[in-house]
């Protein structure tokens, strides 16, 4: 019997997607698997049985089940990587607040923005724009003469603003105004492991 993780996973979500990816760069023996949301097996057991608020990602480890993407990220690194989860308490306290960083204004802007072109999400794409602007000028600004996020090294901050970051053209969110974000991108890309979520040909990679 395989004694690899398993991520149930969605190919188009972000958020499943940062979790495969961390697994990958990290070396984490992982099995991935694909849950079918277009025929809303999230929705009905087996699948409500580990998550009952119906979403992916969910991580089996043996016996444990783990949910919410950026806890799944603080999982594997404490067992598995704990070099992306740094001891140090100042840069565990940086690394938590960009983890709230992807959870908050990262989803509510490109991320959401993403949502509007690539599943017709019923959401204000003014908001998502202005927020995806504030965030992204955040994050340009924290990266000025850094190459990571926290300290001198990837954590799983970086992993975690990542994916929908890297795919917020879909949602008609320019990265070109942003060198610093862009570079960090190409630095977690350059990783050993590095895994791409599938591209969308949809607003800004429409053409």
């Amino acid at each position: 019997m395989s004694n690899a993780i398993r991520i149930h996973s969605f190919p188009l979500s972000g958020h499943a997607h940062r979790a495969v990816l961390f697994a990958s760069i990290a070396g984490i023996n992982h099995d991935v698997i694909d849950v079918d949301l277009a025929g809303g097996e999230h929705k009905r057991e087996p699948f409500l049985a580990m998550n009952p608020a119906g979403q992916v990602p969910v991580l089996e480890d043996g016996d444990v089940v783990v949910t919410d993407s950026n806890a799944i990220l603080v999982y594997l690194a404490r067992k598995y990587a704990p070099s992306y989860l740094p001891a140090d308490p100042v840069h565990e306290a940086e690394v938590q607040k960009f983890l709230t960083l992807a959870a908050g204004e990262i989803a509510f802007g490109p991320a959401a923005a993403r949502l509007i072109n690539v599943f017709n999400a019923p959401l204000n794409k003014d908001f998502t724009h202005a927020t995806a602007a504030k965030v992204l000028a955040k994050l340009d600004a924290h990266l000025e003469g850094r190459e990571w996020l926290v300290g001198d090294a990837p954590t799983i901050a970086d992993v975690a603003i990542y994916s929908y970051t890297a795919h917020a053209p879909e949602g008609d969110v320019s990265l070109e105004p942003y060198a610093n974000v862009r570079r960090l991108l190409a630095n977690v890309e350059a990783l050993d492991g590095f895994v791409p979520m599938p591209r969308t040909a949809v607003g800004l990679n429409a053409a």
